[in-house]
């Protein structure tokens, strides 16, 4: 059965895409930890991040790297969180978010139920910056 995930990718289900490539794709989150907290999912469904080959593997930690450069920026962070838990989703996704404390990195601390326009605002703050940082071809708009 397919993840829930692999429903947004395939736009079965509504996502609110910032990165977009033949290999994975970064997406706002429905319960963000912190305002611009991304998630980086492969397109190929995994679910435990050992087991994924190395090749796809660098190439998620990259995507994420930029994305949370981008989110750095957009949202003034002083730094970045970056997560794997695996345990919501049995598909492999990067927790990426602005990181202002180590509650930050609590996600049972999520908001379980932000406005539909904070996450919209989120994204196009993300998008913008992706673009700025010359990333543009990737950007999911």
């Amino acid at each position: 059965m397919a993840s829930v995930f692999t429903h947004i990718i395939n736009g079965d289900l509504p996502g609110r895409f910032v990165w977009k490539d033949g290999q994975s794709v970064a997406f706002m989150t429905i319960n963000p930890v912190t305002p611009g907290h991304v998630l980086v999912v492969p397109r190929k469904e995994i679910d435990h991040w050992e087991q994924i080959d190395t090749p796809t593997f660098t190439h998620l930690m990259d995507v994420s790297q930029k994305v949370g450069r981008a989110v750095k920026d957009a949202f003034d962070a002083p730094r970045m969180g970056l997560l794997i838990a695996g345990l919501e989703v049995p598909h492999l996704h990067i927790h990426v978010f602005p990181a202002h404390s180590l509650e930050s990195f609590d996600l049972s601390k999520a908001d379980q139920d932000p406005s539909p326009e904070s996450l919209d605002d989120a994204a196009t703050k993300i998008r913008a910056s992706l673009h700025s940082l010359g990333y543009g071809e990737y950007v999911a708009d």
